[in-house]
């Protein structure tokens, strides 16, 4: 139930995530999420892509340092406290979230988010024990 994630580690400089979008898109990799976080020196993209392989061979052909994250993506209630309910039962076990960030699609009528957890398969047993739908890794890359 993770989903595999790929963080590259940018320049924080002009062009650099233009780059990495053209590489990718030139070699027919589909960008499904992203979320980038920068400092004044460098930046981590972090992306779930349809084609995990293909993407972190090319980039590191190109020279980017990219490395391999687990993550979880989870059907949130898109409603006025879907998100709350999530975070109030990671609470209730001292889960911590690390990170997190929206999915490009929706999943029928909830939206669906990545989540960082310091215990990821404690995370994995507590929300779908509590009926959260924790979605497959595969599923999430050909949305």
């Amino acid at each position: 139930m993770k989903v595999e994630q790929i963080s590259i580690f940018i320049e924080n400089k002009s062009g650099r995530l233009a780059e990495i979008t053209r590489i990718l898109g030139d070699s027919g990799v589909n960008i499904r999420a992203l979320s980038l976080a920068d400092t004044s020196d460098f930046g981590i993209l972090r992306l779930i892509v349809n084609d995990r392989e293909t993407a972190k061979q090319v980039l590191k052909e190109k020279g980017f340092t990219v490395s391999k994250t687990e993550v979880v993506a989870i059907e949130v209630p898109d409603r006025p406290g879907g998100l709350s309910e999530i975070l109030q039962t990671l609470d209730q076990e001292s889960i911590n979230v690390e990170y997190m960030y929206a999915f490009v699609e929706r999943c029928g009528g909830n939206a669906v988010i990545i989540f960082r957890f310091d215990e990821t398969e404690k995370a994995i047993e507590l929300l779908t024990a509590r009926g959260f739908n924790v979605l497959e890794g595969e599923r999430l890359y050909q949305m």
